[in-house]
Formats: C-alpha cells, sequence, structure tokens
C-alpha cells in the first residue's frame, strides 16, 4: 500500500469531445425548421481556443449557443468550458458572438483553489504544478473530502479530478 495518496486538480476538456459536440450542434441547425432560410454558421479556432457563432439575429445566435452547450454537457464537459468573450453586429445585420474556450487553471485560480484547501484545516498539501494542482494526502478519506468540497464551490472554471492514486 502506498505511503501517501494524491490526485490532480484540472481544467482540461476532451478536445475531440468538443469538436463532436461541435458537429452535432451543426447538424441539428442545419436540421431544424426554425434555421431553415436563414444564417446560422459555427466556426471552431482550435489555435486560439474560440468558437465563432454568426447567426441573423441575437434570439437565434443564442438558440445557437443553448443548442451547443447542451451538446457539449451530453459529452461530459462541463458547460463552464465555454464563456461569452463579446457579441458584435455582422454586416447584413447578423450577430456574431465569440466563446472562449476555458481548459486551463490561471494562476488566479489556482492559488484561490489552494486558498480554499488550507482553510479546510485537513492534512492535505496543495502544490501549483503549472496549470495543474496536486494534492497529497495520507488518508484517502481526507482526499475524497477535499474533492467534494472543491466541487461544491462554484468555481467560474471547469474541473476535473485526475490521477486518484
Amino acid at each position: 500500500m502506498a505511503k501517501e495518496h494524491s490526485f490532480d486538480i484540472s481544467a482540461e476538456i476532451d478536445k475531440q469531445e468538443l469538436k463532436n459536440a461541435i458537429e452535432q450542434t451543426k447538424k441539428e441547425v442545419a436540421n431544424r425548421y426554425d434555421f431553415k432560410g436563414l444564417k446560422a454558421d459555427i466556426d471552431y479556432n482550435e489555435k486560439n481556443k474560440i468558437i465563432t457563432l454568426l447567426s441573423s439575429s441575437d434570439n437565434k445566435a443564442d438558440a445557437i449557443k443553448d443548442i451547443l452547450i447542451s451538446k457539449i454537457i451530453k459529452r461530459g464537459i462541463s458547460s463552464k468550458a465555454l464563456k461569452e468573450q463579446k457579441r458584435e453586429t455582422a454586416s447584413g445585420g447578423n450577430t456574431k458572438v465569440y466563446l472562449n474556450i476555458i481548459d486551463s487553471i490561471s494562476s488566479d485560480d489556482a492559488k484561490n483553489i489552494v486558498k480554499n484547501i488550507k482553510l479546510l484545516k485537513l492534512k492535505v498539501q496543495a502544490s501549483i504544478r503549472g496549470d495543474v494542482i496536486r494534492v497529497t494526502a495520507k488518508s484517502i478519506d481526507d482526499l475524497q473530502a477535499c474533492m467534494k468540497t472543491i466541487e461544491a464551490k462554484d468555481l467560474e472554471i471547469p474541473i476535473n479530478f485526475t490521477n486518484l492514486k
């Protein structure tokens, strides 16, 4: 039996599942009656981590966004992974919505998570390793209590627990 147990906290998402959700959204929008004959486009820029929605109106853009969020949730990705960056009017009276993909923990968020872990007064140690937080303890029960507390905090980023050892 191991002397120390640990797990990692990250915000990483499955990029293939995200692509699949985007493709499913494109198919659903193409087949829906309320989008027939209207401008509705979804563009995914993997390098810049931005999804662009182009639609004929604000309401239709919101509908596309809702469809996309429901598809990513069904594929096991948190809805917090998408954050609306900006909304602007495009040519022809169309609306463009830019969605940022959040798949890493910023240093401020990491420090906040570590601070919350220390406030728990459990026998665990948390350390920041890039965009991953490693939490170690001698007791698995302490680690599980730590996980439950972090999940209960309503953070603005998607949280994943990996490498539980």
